[in-house]
C-alpha cells in the first residue's frame, strides 16, 4: 500500500490504507485540530526523527472499562490505599516523565517536545488529562491522554516503583466508569494492560465504536 504524505490541509488517508504495521501517513503537523480530528477517525501520532508519524494498527488493543480485571495484589494495595491518586495535578511532569522513563528496548524519542507541547495544548484546552500516584508526597508513576465523548484515549504511562502506574490505571478506569466512559484505546498491544483486561479487536470493530460513542464534533 501507499504512503501517504500529508501537507497543511487537515486530511488523513481512510484507515483502511495502513500498511500492516498499521502506518497510514507522515508529515502535517501536531496542531491541536489535526491531532482531534485523527482521534476521530481511529489514527493517533508517534513522532520519528522530526516527522509526524500517524498510525491506525489493525486489530486495535482496548480495554471496555467494564471488563477491567484486579488481581489480588492489586486488590490488597488499593484497600491499603498505598497510593494517592490525583487527576490533572501534574501533567506536565507526567507526560515528560513518559517522555525520559527507561523502558527495555524502548527510547522516548517519539514523545519528544513537539508532541509535549501539542498535547499540553490539548490539556489547556481541556481534552488531555494526566493521572498522578503519589508516595510521600513524591511522583511515582501516572499516565495522560485524551478524553473525548465517551472515549478515553490512552496515551503512555511510567512508573518509577512497583505497581504504581497500575494502581492508578486502575483507580482511573473506575472513575471513567462512573463518568459514563464505554471505551479506552490502548492502541497496541502491552502484557502491562493485557494482565488488566485489555483485549485486541477488530479495526473495524473499533472505528463503529467510535461513532457510537463520539461526538460528532469536538
Amino acid at each position: 500500500m501507499s504512503l501517504f504524505v500529508l501537507n497543511e490541509q487537515l486530511w488523513f488517508p481512510p484507515v483502511t490504507e495502513a500498511d500492516e504495521d498499521g502506518l497510514l501517513a507522515v508529515g502535517g503537523d501536531l496542531n491541536p485540530e489535526r491531532i482531534l480530528y485523527a482521534y476521530q477517525q481511529g489514527i493517533f501520532p508517534w513522532y520519528s526523527e522530526e516527522i509526524p508519524l500517524w498510525w491506525s494498527p489493525d486489530p486495535r488493543f482496548v480495554l471496555f472499562p467494564n471488563k477491567l480485571y484486579i488481581s489480588k495484589s492489586m486488590r490488597t494495595l488499593l484497600k491499603r490505599n498505598a497510593f494517592k491518586v490525583t487527576t490533572n495535578q501534574a501533567f506536565t511532569q507526567v507526560i515528560n516523565a513518559c517522555g525520559t522513563i527507561e523502558r527495555p528496548g524502548q527510547d522516548g524519542t517519539w514523545l519528544n517536545a513537539d508532541m509535549q507541547q501539542a498535547y499540553m495544548q490539548l490539556h489547556q484546552m481541556g481534552y488531555a488529562h494526566s493521572v498522578e500516584a503519589w508516595y510521600n508526597n513524591t511522583l511515582v508513576g501516572g499516565l495522560y491522554g485524551l478524553r473525548i465523548g465517551q472515549v478515553f484515549f490512552g496515551e503512555s504511562m511510567f512508573s518509577t516503583i512497583s505497581n504504581a502506574s497500575k494502581y492508578a490505571f486502575i483507580s482511573f478506569v473506575q472513575q471513567l466508569q462512573t463518568e459514563g466512559v464505554q471505551l479506552i484505546d490502548c492502541q497496541v498491544y502491552t502484557d502491562h494492560l493485557a494482565s488488566l483486561g485489555a483485549t485486541m479487536i477488530p479495526r473495524n470493530d473499533f472505528i463503529q465504536y467510535l461513532r457510537k460513542w463520539l461526538p460528532n464534533t469536538v
